[in-house]
Formats: C-alpha cells, structure tokens, sequence
C-alpha cells in the first residue's frame, strides 16, 4: 500500500510539472519579441525560427498548449481525489479540491507564468523544441475541436476566420513606439520619425506640397538675361517654365543645365533657348498619397513634381525634400531661406504663422489638433469659426484658443494659440468654495 501511494505522489507532482511546463510555454511563446525573434532568425537561429513558426500557427499551438494542460490537471486532480477517497470517504472529495487547487494555482500557474515573464524570449527559444512535438502530436485533436468551436459561434452569427487588419498592426506598432519612448528608451525625436513613416500611406502631397503662390516660377518669353537673373538671385535649382499664363507649365528648368548651356556659348545669354533646354514637366494628383509619391520619385529618378487638382489647376509643387522633411523633420542647408512659423511666448502661448501645418504642430508639442478637414492652423480655424475672422477675434475649440493677431485679405497670417484648462465640475467649484 505504501508503494502504491508513493507511485500516485510521484506521478501526481510529474503531472504538475508537465502542467507547469505548458503554463510557461504559452505565456513564453505569447509574450516574446516577433522583432527580436525575426531578427534572430535572419542571423540564423534554428530555435527562434522554429518560436516564429509556433507564432504563425497560433490557433494549433494555444489548442495544443490547452488541450495538455487540461489532460494533466484532470489526470492529477484524479488521481488525488481517489487516494483522498479512500483516506477519508467522501470528505476527500473536498480535500483534494481545496490540496490540488493550491498546487497547481502556485505551482503549475503563477509560478512557471511569473518565471516565463522574467524572461519571455530566452524561455520561449528553450521550449520551441518541445512544444514543436506537442503541436504536431495533438493537431488531429487540436483541429478537431477548433472545427467544433467554429461551427458552434458561427451557428451564433460569429466569424472568427477574419484576421488582424493592417490597421490593427500599425496600431500596435505605434504603441509599441509609444511604449518604447515612454520607458527611457527613446527619445521623442526618434518617435516622430517611426510614426511619419507609417503616416506616408495616409498623408496624401497636398498636405505638405508648397502652395503655388509661394513657388519660384520663370515666364519663358521672357528675355534670357533676366531669366538668368532671376535664377541666380533664387536659392532654389529647379524651376517651372510658364508660357502664356502661370498654369500653363511647359517645362522644368535646372540651373544646371542653363550653366553648362551658357559655358557653351561663352557666356552670351542672347543666344539661350531657354525653352529647348528644360525638361518635360511631371504632373501628379494632389490625393496622391506621400508613400505612392516616394516610390514614384525613386522608380522615375527624379525630385520635382508638380501638383494638380481633379481639373488639372495647377495647386503647388513637392519635392522629394519635402516627403523626407515629413520623415525626419526640416532640412536645412546653406542656401535655405529663413522660414518663420512658430514662437514661443512667456506667458505659455505661441505665435503661430497661418502657413503652418497642423501635421507640425502635433509632432512638435504632442497635441492632437485634428487635421481631416484642413491642412494648416489657418485653414482650421476657418473651418471651425465657419467664417474668414478678423483681426482680434478669438475662438476656443479642441482644448485651445486661437486668437487672430493678422490678416491679410482672405488670408489668416498670424494666431496666437494657447492651451485651454481643463474644465471644471461644479462639485469642484463647490469643493474650493
């Protein structure tokens, strides 16, 4: 007799150690790194390969990891229950309850869960060889029952064979950044540049393109040597070659390429066609999205491209500049223009030029100015006041107030912003009362 109950012991702490082991392996398997993972594997891990391939096919191994863990806790607390039985008759029943609820609650959950968090990657690449066999060896069952489960929240109105959108991901990689900067890691100008790279599918050139009016553009007719005055007094090389009225873009000219004209003529400006030396103009839509645009800079080798709206109205001009801009902030070099845009003021405000972007101003201070019906700050404060304001008036929305400091004809040129306090309940009017 007590050989046989020093058999069932044994066999009941080897079923919890198993049970310990699944209850690992799963938070292990679920909590590690795919980055970390997936770079490991490139450099050739055969364990982390194998972790990545459990990850695909998370269906089989949850339904594996359960279906073994459920086996071994029944089989234990079975076990414990007919011993106990035959100690105390029916009280046993509660007995073995009560023993194997805190076994395995200590021993084969909190315990392996809180030792597999330490440390998720390491312990996943030790149990990736194991829990491989388990999958493989409990799929036909792990499949059937998947095939049930399925059948019966579909018989409900439920369909679970939809997986994660894109949407999805790229907001738990944003979080992701967002958790990385918040924990010290980071740094808030490194978070900015992860998030505008996800942004380039959903920012479109109209956003960031440089308004028409404040593009550099040459009349073609006019006579060679202004023309080369004109280029020369500009920072800028390329340039949009206009015939007839502003629209009517025949071509892009580089200052290159007027310098090597004119090195070939000895200098004599009278004898340039400036016409015949520019290059054909690239036109693209104004809904084009910043990612798209990218890819178009780099499959056609070019910089430049002009922007149109939906009936070919010229609208403005992007660069690839301008989209790497968007990426890691302004880029300046020695010929750039000063561009004023934002001040910062004592008494916690700030000025703000019209032109400025909205896109700008909640990279730059964390805010969270909507910019779905609107570009730049102008254009939101006259969307929101659904009028063109005047000169000193105000208006609070989304947590600030925005008062108009100058105006030049239809054009807001100048806001001073400033956060607005939070509102308060009556309760705490009453409480400092």
């Amino acid at each position: 007799m007590d050989s046989a109950l020093w058999i069932v012991a044994l066999a009941i702490v080897v079923l919890i150690v198993f049970s310990a082991f699944f209850s690992g392996s799963e938070t292990a398997l679920t909590a590690a790194s795919r980055p970390r993972l997936h770079h490991l594997e490139r450099e050739g891990s055969r364990r982390a390969r194998l972790v990545n391939r459990l990850a695909e096919q998370k269906d089989l191994l949850i339904g594996a990891i359960l279906l073994g863990n459920n086996l071994v806790n029944i089989l234990a607390s079975a076990l414990a229950t007919s011993v106990l039985i035959g100690w105390y008759g029916d009280t046993g029943v509660a007995y073995a309850t009560v023993g194997m609820t805190l076994l395995v609650l200590i021993f084969a959950e909190v315990l392996p869960k809180t030792y597999a968090l330490r440390d998720p990657d390491r312990v996943a690449l030790a149990v990736a060889p194991v829990m491989r066999a388990v999958v493989i060896v409990l799929s036909p069952i792990t499949i059937a029952v998947q095939a049930i489960v399925r059948l019966v929240l579909r018989l409900v109105g439920i369909d679970v064979k939809g997986g994660p959108s894109l949407s999805a991901a790229q907001d738990e990689l944003r979080g992701a950044i967002d958790l990385y900067v918040r924990a010290g890691e980071g740094v808030k100008h490194e978070r900015d540049m992860l998030g505008s790279i996800l942004d380039l599918a959903d920012v479109e050139v109209r956003e960031i393109m440089i308004h028409r009016k404040n593009m550099v553009m040459i009349d073609a007719d006019a006579p060679p040597a202004r023309i080369i005055e004109q280029v020369v007094a500009s920072p800028y090389t390329r340039f949009p070659l206009w015939r007839g009225e502003a629209d009517n873009i025949i071509g892009l000219l580089h200052a290159k390429d007027l310098l090597r004209a004119m090195h070939a003529l000895g200098g004599r400006p009278d004898k340039l066609d400036i016409a015949a030396m520019a290059s054909e103009p690239w036109f693209v839509p104004e809904t084009t999205t910043l990612r798209r645009q990218l890819q178009a800079f780099r499959h056609r080798r070019s910089h430049f491209a002009l922007v149109v709206d939906e009936y070919g109205a010229l609208m403005g001009m992007v660069t690839l500049e301008d989209i790497l801009e968007e990426i890691v902030g302004d880029i300046a070099d020695e010929h750039d223009l000063p561009v004023t845009g934002v001040r910062a003021n004592p008494d916690g405000s700030y000025t703000v030029s019209g032109t400025v972007t909205i896109r700008d101003l909640n990279r730059e201070f964390d805010w969270s100015l909507p910019d779905d019906e609107a570009t730049t700050i102008a254009g939101l404060v006259i969307h929101e006041a659904q009028q063109i304001p005047e000169v000193g008036q105000s208006f609070v929305f989304h947590g600030f107030r925005f008062e108009v400091l100058a105006r030049q004809r239809n054009q807001v040129t100048s806001l001073r912003i400033a956060p607005t306090p939070p509102a308060r309940s009556a309760r705490d009017a009453e409480d400092d009362g």
